[in-house]
């Protein structure tokens, strides 16, 4: 690849949104390698790294292209597969292959030295937990809706009981979900006091007030590029039926700009994709940040 340092991005193959990025990078003449480490590297790709005093050194080679990967200028950790080991191995032999590499390939591809991570792969999951966004958003100047997270039952509905402009159910995860052996998705909806039961106790459940909003907006940080997006929908939740939904750009307000930019100091991050709930008088609520999140939904 002569002396030009590459970019890596660690996606897997189904990620049209990477495709997008190469073709623009590929028209710069940008070096690029594309892994996806959870598949490729027990099918036809090989990665080792060698560590010495003083001295770190290694080399990924794929079935198109051989790195060194002190020349990796900047890491794109967008959606890489799982690290699930080989199929054709028994289900322990396979866990303990996952695992080894997940712990070996994944910890080789977050340390590689001098390269900028968009984002830092470990930054990425610790900005995915609910509750530490919530508390970094309070943090950094957000308007953050009332939220109780919480396993008890009578904790759950008296939170319910006490906002009566109505309260949401929200998943801290999105954890795939089958009903019938179809897939199925856990939407944010509004819930009563009268369906809480005791299956709340089987673990920890997110509710939170309902933000009267006017329109949804949401926010994509590139470092300190901001690209905001009007969304209005006729649901609570805007990804539902997205086929209804409008969108148009909107500014952001430079309040709430600055503790953008304070968020992802706080997590360490370069991207982050943010979701906010406007009310009819300009209250931005923030309501979460992915960290990870989609952008190729909307063109602006």
């Amino acid at each position: 690849m002569g002396d030009r340092r590459s970019v890596l991005v660690l996606t897997s193959p189904y990620d049209v949104t990477a495709d997008l990025v190469l073709r623009h990078l590929s028209e710069r003449r940008i070096p690029v390698v594309r892994l996806d480490p959870g598949a490729d590297l027990h099918a036809r790709a090989s990665l080792t790294a060698t560590y010495r005093t003083g001295e770190q050194r290694g080399t990924l080679r794929t079935t198109s292209r051989e790195l060194d990967i002190n020349r990796v200028r900047s890491v794109w950790a967008r959606r890489p597969s799982p690290y699930r080991g080989p199929p054709e191995l028994s289900d322990q032999d396979r866990r303990f292959a996952a695992e080894q590499a997940l712990w070996g390939a994944g910890g080789i591809l977050a340390s590689l030295p001098g390269a900028h991570y968009v984002n830092h792969p470990w930054n990425n999951r610790a900005a995915e937990f609910k509750p530490s966004q919530l508390s970094t958003a309070q943090h950094c100047g957000f308007l953050v809706p009332d939220t109780t997270i919480t396993n008890d039952p009578d904790e759950a509905r008296e939170f319910v009981m006490s906002h009566h402009g109505g309260a949401v159910y929200k998943p801290l995860w999105n954890t795939p979900y089958r009903v019938d052996d179809h897939p199925h998705s856990v939407w944010v909806r509004e819930v009563h006091a009268a369906e809480i039961t005791h299956a709340v106790s089987v673990c920890p459940h997110m509710f939170q007030t309902k933000v009267d909003k006017a329109f949804d907006v949401r926010v994509t940080a590139v470092g300190e590029r901001l690209f905001g997006i009007r969304i209005n929908s006729p649901d609570l939740d805007w990804r539902y039926r997205q086929d209804l939904m409008t969108c148009a750009p909107v500014e952001v307000p430079k309040s709430v700009a600055r503790a953008v930019a304070m968020y992802l100091a706080e997590l360490r991050l370069i991207y982050g994709a943010f979701d906010f709930s406007v009310t009819a008088s300009g209250d931005w609520y923030f309501l979460e940040c992915n960290p990870n999140g989609q952008w190729a939904w909307q063109p602006v």
